[in-house]
């Protein structure tokens, strides 16, 4: 137990260890850090290769995930309307998302590092979702109605927890990103599938 134990925080440590590179310190550095990192768009073929790579874990504690925290919001507010981002939209390849919780009174943005998802429900939403960096595409895609996240706050305390509705299909959607998966690539493989109808209702007292 005690072998196990070890190993758990060796890997912990290692995979905080991944520093960023000196290329990503000067794309989340440029400018003045109090400002919005521009959005990537899959209408510039090298923006569009970055947001199709998979992303890294960030350490929560190292303070250039602070900056890219801070500015991903800002991206995300700069938009008006936009309910979530990932560090890969803004040109990083790092696991670090941002979500509206309409879940919670006032909804709040919350940010999300190393988010994973540990359960899923097979009870699916059927909806419309666009994305900030693909112009002029929306679709209707299937998500979870329920999902069970971990993740890590800037502290580097881990958070778990049930996330159901509409912010539940925000986080599915910001985690693609983290693994290179577009909307506009998932529609072509959600036609594929067929899924079944079924009805959800609460008992009337």
């Amino acid at each position: 137990m005690k072998k196990v134990s070890l190993l758990f925080v060796l890997f912990s440590v290692f995979v905080f260890s991944q520093k960023y590179t000196k290329s990503e310190i000067s794309r989340i550095t440029e400018g003045t850090i109090d400002s919005a990192l521009p959005i990537f768009q899959t209408s510039d073929s090298l923006q569009h290769r970055v947001l199709l790579d998979q992303s890294m874990d960030a350490n929560p504690k190292d303070k250039y995930t602070k900056i890219l925290v801070n500015r991903m919001k800002l991206a995300l507010l700069s938009t008006g309307s936009g309910v979530g981002i990932a560090a890969p939209q803004v040109g990083i390849n790092r696991n670090i998302i941002w979500a509206k919780r309409f879940d919670k009174d006032g909804k709040p943005l919350e940010y999300f590092i190393n988010p994973k998802i540990l359960w899923r429900s097979e009870v699916l939403n059927l909806g419309p979702e666009g994305d900030l960096s693909i112009e002029v595409f929306r679709d209707n895609f299937y998500r979870s109605q329920v999902i069970q996240l971990e993740y890590f706050d800037l502290k580097g305390k881990k958070h778990t927890e049930i996330v159901e509705g509409f912010t539940a299909v925000i986080l599915q959607h910001e985690i693609d990103h983290l693994s290179g998966i577009l909307i506009s690539d998932k529609i072509e493989n959600q036609k594929m599938k067929t899924f079944e109808k079924v009805e959800l209702y609460k008992e009337v007292k």
